[in-house]
C-alpha cells in the first residue's frame, strides 16, 4: 500500500482488462515492426499512467527504473505529475487559508515552476489579488467608519487601473453609504449640538435621499428632537412661572421613565410651594394685616428645606406675637394710668430698641408723676413754697411741661411771698412797700385791693407810683402733660412672608416712633396706621392714652392758666375716664388749686377789710 503523497507506480495490467490497450485493440505500432513484449508493457503502462494523470490522479508515477527512452518518458511524466500535485496542494491550501481561514495574504508558492506553469500560478495570485483587493479595502472602509472616521472611502482604481463590473458597482455602494453615513452623523450632531449644547430646540436633521434603516433612524432622531423640545418646553414654562411667582401650572407634557421622575419631582415641588406660599400667605395676612397673632403655617409633607423654612415663618410668627402682646400690654396699662409694668419679653434689633424706648418712657413717665405730686403736695397741701420738680432725663414736651409746673410753682410761690411780705410790713405798721409781682385775674384783684389799702394808708406816699404790675410770670396754675396722638405711617401688608414682616415692621416702628416721641414729650400726633385684630386693640390703647394725656394736659394747662395768668381762683381739672396715676394727679392738681384759691381770697378778705 502507498504512504499518503507518494507516488503510486501503476502495476501491469492483466491482458484483456477493460483499459488495457489490448483490450482495445490499439496496441502501439512501429513502423510496421513487431515490438517486444516488454516494451508494448511499457507502453500501456505509459498510456495508463497518462489517462489517470488526463483523469486528475497526481499521484500516479511510472517506474523510476527504466532506461533509454521509456526511462526518460518515464522520468519526464514523473516530473509533470509531481508539479501538478504540487500545483493542485498549493491551489487548494491557498483556496483553504484565503478563502476558509481569511488569511488572504496568502498566495501560490510552487518553486520550480516555469513557461506556462509558473505563469499559470502567477495568474491564480493575481486573480486571488484582485478578489482579495476589494475585500480588503472594504475591511480597511468598514474599519474605519467602526473607528467613528468617515473620511475613508474605497478606491476606484488599482494601481492606475479603473474598477470595473462588480467591483466598481460594490466600490460605490460602500462610498455611498459612507457619504449617507456623513452626512447622517454631521446632521445628528448638528441636532444634538443645537439641542444638547446650544440649547437651540426644535432642531431636526435633514438627510435627503435616504431610505429604509437610514430613513427610520433619521425620524427616530428628529422624533427624539421633537419629544426632547417639547417635554425640556414645558418644564422650561412650569420653572419660569415658579421663579416668577406662578404656581398655578404644571408639567403636562406625555414623558416616560426619569424624565416622568423629573415631571413628578417638579409637579410635587410646585405642589408643595403653592401649599407653603398658601400657608405663608394665610400667617402674614393674619398677623401682618388683620392683627391676629399667634397663627402658624401648616404645611403637610414638606421636608428639608421646606420644613426648616416653615419652621422659621412660624417661629418668627410667635416671637413676633409674644413681643407685640408684651408690648401692648404695657401700653395698656400706662394708658390707664398703671405704671408699675415694664416690658419684660426677650427681643433683638429694632424691637429690643422700641423695648428700651417704652421702658424708659414709662420710666420717665414715673418720675415725672412722682415729681408734680411731690410739688403739688407740698405746695399746694403743705404750704410748703418754692419747692421744684426734678425729673432728670427727660427732653421735649416732658421737659416743657417739667418746667411749667416749676414755674407755676415759682410764680405761685413770689406770688404768695410779695403779698406775705406786704401783708406782714402792714400788720407791722409798714406802709412803704407794694405789691410790685406781675400778676393777672383774681390775684391782680388781690394786688389791686391790697395796694389801694396802701394808697389809702399811704396817702402820700410818693414811692408807691407804680403799682406792681406783676404779681405772677405767667400765672399759669395746674399746668400738665400733653400727650398728644401718635404719627408715622404703617406700610401696606403684602400676602406673603415678607409683606408680613414689613408690615409688622412698619407697625412696631410707628408705634417706636410714638413711644420715642412721648419719651421726648412729643404729645402731638397719634397712631393712625389702619390695623385690626390684637395691633388694632394696641393702636386703640396708645391712642386713648394720647386722648387721655393730651384731655389731661389741656385741663391742667387751662387750671394753671387760669390761676396762674388770668387771676380766676378756683379753677379745677376734668378728665373724663382718666384712673390710677393720672387720676391722682388729677386729684392732687385740683386739691393744689383749691387750697391756694382758699388762702388767696382769705388773705384778700383780710385786705379788703383792712381797707
Amino acid at each position: 500500500m502507498d504512504t499518503p503523497g507518494s507516488p503510486t507506480v501503476l502495476p501491469t495490467k492483466p491482458e484483456g482488462s477493460e483499459d488495457s490497450p489490448k483490450a482495445t485493440g490499439n496496441l502501439p505500432q512501429s513502423n510496421g515492426s513487431n515490438h517486444s513484449p516488454d516494451e508494448r508493457d511499457r507502453a500501456l503502462e505509459i498510456l495508463e499512467a497518462m489517462l489517470a494523470l488526463r483523469s486528475g490522479n497526481f499521484a500516479t508515477r511510472l517506474p523510476s527504473g527504466w532506461t533509454g527512452v521509456f526511462g526518460k518518458i518515464a522520468d519526464a511524466f514523473n516530473d509533470v505529475a509531481t508539479m501538478n500535485k504540487r500545483r493542485s496542494e498549493e491551489a487548494t491550501r491557498v483556496c483553504r487559508v484565503v478563502g476558509k481561514e481569511g488569511k488572504l495574504k496568502q498566495r501560490m508558492r510552487v518553486p520550480g515552476l516555469v513557461g506556462g506553469w509558473g505563469d499559470e500560478v502567477e495568474m491564480l495570485n493575481g486573480l486571488v489579488d484582485d478578489l482579495v483587493w476589494p475585500v480588503t479595502e472594504v475591511t480597511r472602509t468598514i474599519g474605519a467608519v467602526a473607528k467613528g472616521d468617515l473620511s475613508e472611502s474605497m478606491a476606484l482604481d488599482v494601481d492606475g487601473r479603473r474598477l470595473e463590473g462588480e467591483f466598481l458597482h460594490s466600490a460605490k455602494l460602500v462610498n455611498r453609504m459612507i457619504d449617507q453615513l456623513s452626512v447622517f452623523t454631521s446632521e445628528v450632531t448638528r441636532v444634538a449640538r443645537e439641542v444638547g449644547t446650544e440649547g437651540k430646540l426644535g432642531g431636526q436633521a435633514q438627510v435627503k435621499n435616504v431610505s429604509g434603516a437610514w430613513k427610520e433612524l433619521t425620524e427616530s432622531v428628529n422624533l427624539m428632537a421633537v419629544n426632547l423640545t417639547a417635554q425640556v418646553r414645558n418644564i422650561v414654562d412650569v420653572t419660569i412661572a415658579v421663579a416668577n411667582g406662578d404656581l398655578s401650572k404644571k408639567i403636562t407634557v406625555d414623558v416616560r421613565g426619569e424624565i416622568l421622575q423629573l415631571k413628578e419631582a417638579i409637579n410635587t415641588m410646585v405642589d408643595q410651594l403653592r401649599s407653603f406660599a398658601s400657608e405663608v400667605t394665610r400667617v402674614a395676612r393674619e398677623v401682618g394685616t388683620e392683627g391676629r397673632l399667634g397663627g402658624q403655617a401648616v404645611v403637610p409633607g414638606v421636608a428639608g428645606t421646606w420644613k426648616d423654612l416653615t419652621d422659621s415663618v412660624n417661629a418668627m410668627a410667635s416671637n413676633l406675637t409674644a413681643q407685640v402682646r408684651n408690648i401692648a400690654a404695657v401700653t395698656t396699662a400706662v394708658a390707664r394710668g398703671d405704671l408699675s409694668r415694664k416690658i419684660t419679653v426677650e427681643v433683638k434689633g429694632e424691637i429690643l430698641e422700641l423695648k428700651e424706648t417704652i421702658n424708659t418712657m414709662v420710666d420717665q413717665l414715673n418720675g415725672f408723676a412722682a415729681e408734680v405730686t411731690r410739688v403739688a403736695r407740698e405746695v399746694g397741701t403743705e404750704g410748703k413754697l418754692g419747692g421744684q420738680a426734678q425729673v432728670s432725663g427727660v427732653a421735649g414736651t416732658w421737659k416743657d411741661l417739667t418746667d411749667n409746673v416749676n414755674s407755676m410753682a415759682s410764680n405761685l410761690t413770689g406770688q404768695v411771698r410779695n403779698i406775705a411780705d406786704v401783708a406782714t410790713a402792714i400788720a407791722r405798721g409798714d406802709l412803704s412797700r407794694k405789691i410790685t409781682v406781675d400778676v393777672k385775674g383774681e390775684i391782680l384783684e388781690l394786688k389791686n385791693t391790697i395796694n389801694t389799702m396802701v394808697d389809702q394808708l399811704n396817702a402820700f406816699a410818693s414811692e408807691v407810683t407804680r403799682v406792681a404790675r406783676e404779681v405772677g410770670t405767667e400765672g399759669k396754675l395746674g399746668g400738665q402733660a400733653i400727650v398728644p396722638g401718635v404719627g408715622g405711617t404703617w406700610k401696606d401688608l403684602t400676602d406673603n412672608v415678607n409683606s408680613m414682616a414689613s408690615n409688622l415692621t412698619g407697625q412696631v416702628r410707628n408705634i417706636a416712633d410714638v413711644a420715642t416721641a412721648i419719651a421726648k414729650g412729643d404729645l402731638s400726633s397719634k397712631i393712625t396706621v389702619e390695623v385690626k385684630g390684637e395691633i388694632l386693640e394696641l393702636k386703640n390703647t396708645i391712642n386713648t392714652m394720647v386722648d387721655q394725656l393730651n384731655a389731661f394736659a389741656a385741663e391742667v394747662t387751662r387750671v394753671a392758666r387760669e390761676v396762674g395768668t388770668e387771676g380766676y381762683l378756683c379753677g379745677q381739672a376734668e378728665v373724663q375716664g382718666v384712673a390710677g396715676t393720672w387720676k391722682d394727679l388729677m386729684d392732687n392738681v385740683n386739691f393744689m388749686a383749691n387750697n391756694l384759691t382758699a388762702q388767696v381770697r382769705n388773705i384778700a378778705d383780710v385786705a379788703t377789710a383792712i381797707a
